[in-house]
């Protein structure tokens, strides 16, 4: 639609937005919360807690915000879908869950695939023409 195809640059720039701001806000709080961050790796049984805390705030926080900003958007996309769809597999695993805890799950999970969805169609598409990447 021609509609769209004028606001092609607009459209892409509030998707970006919009795709990104969970991960900013939750990577800022992760981040001025590390040592609750280390506590939490450590409770979902993830080796090295310390190590996974800082690669989810350089994936959460740093990525989404340089994906925010239309840096490196294709690598960037590409890897925060992969880190999304490890977070779904290790932090929503709905499959060996039971009532309420399940349904919760599996809601989480199905967003983040979702997510991936956005992600990679930005991998596709780039970060349009409001981007660093563009100048």
């Amino acid at each position: 639609m021609a509609m769209f195809e004028n606001r092609r640059d607009e459209l892409i720039l509030l998707a970006r937005v919009l795709l990104v701001l969970l991960f900013v806000i939750f990577g800022w709080d992760k981040l001025i919360d590390f040592g609750g961050t280390i506590k939490y790796m450590a409770s979902l049984g993830l080796p090295f807690p310390p190590l996974a805390a800082a690669v989810v705030v350089v994936a959460e926080f740093f990525f989404g915000l340089a994906i925010l900003l239309g840096f490196q958007t294709r690598l960037l996309a590409l890897l925060l879908a992969l880190y999304t769809l490890g977070t779904a597999l290790i932090g929503h695993h709905f499959w060996t869950m039971a009532d309420g805890e399940r349904m919760a799950n599996m809601i989480n999970f199905y967003k983040n695939l979702s997510i991936i969805g956005g992600l990679l169609l930005l991998c596709v598409t780039g970060a349009g023409r409001y981007s660093i990447d563009r100048r």
